[in-house]
């Protein structure tokens, strides 16, 4: 008994054995893609919350004010007087804004200690697998948070 195409089998097993393995590798690089740039969003909010505490540093007279001249909500426009912390402020937001996703961020500070709160929001439903038509709905909104003394 002469066997014949036993070869071209162990070929096409081979060939499906290796298109397998470069499926897998191909969803690897996607899967790193997308987590390399949900650290590099994550960085860059770091850095903008860092940006506004150097601003309110720069200017610590207006910062620590019983007026409050720094303290804006998420999704609220700046609600300082006319100066150099509405200016400061109408800046970090317009730059939340160009640099991430639905980027938005809030400052509290607290006149009588000098204790600041900021946080910078934005959507990473590309990186935690959420919706990305609501950026703000289930696990897709993320939050880089710094407390700092002035």
């Amino acid at each position: 008994m002469h066997q014949k195409g036993f070869t071209l089998l162990e070929v096409l097993v081979a060939i499906v054995v290796l298109s397998i393995g470069l499926l897998g590798l191909a969803g690897l690089m996607a899967s790193s893609v997308r987590n390399n740039h949900s650290a590099y969003q994550r960085t860059q909010a770091a850095w903008l919350a860092y940006d506004m505490v150097d601003r309110m540093r720069a200017n610590r007279a207006a910062a620590v004010a019983a007026a409050n001249n720094y303290n804006v909500a998420i999704g609220a426009a700046s609600a300082a007087a006319a100066s150099l912390a509405l200016t400061d402020v109408t800046d970090w937001k317009a730059a939340l804004i160009t640099t991430l996703p639905a980027g938005d961020g809030s400052v509290a500070v607290t006149a009588a200690t000098g204790a600041t709160i900021v946080i910078v929001q934005w959507n990473d439903a590309r990186g935690t697998g959420g919706d990305p038509l609501n950026p703000l709905q289930g696990n897709s909104a993320q939050q880089v948070r710094v407390d700092t003394q002035l």
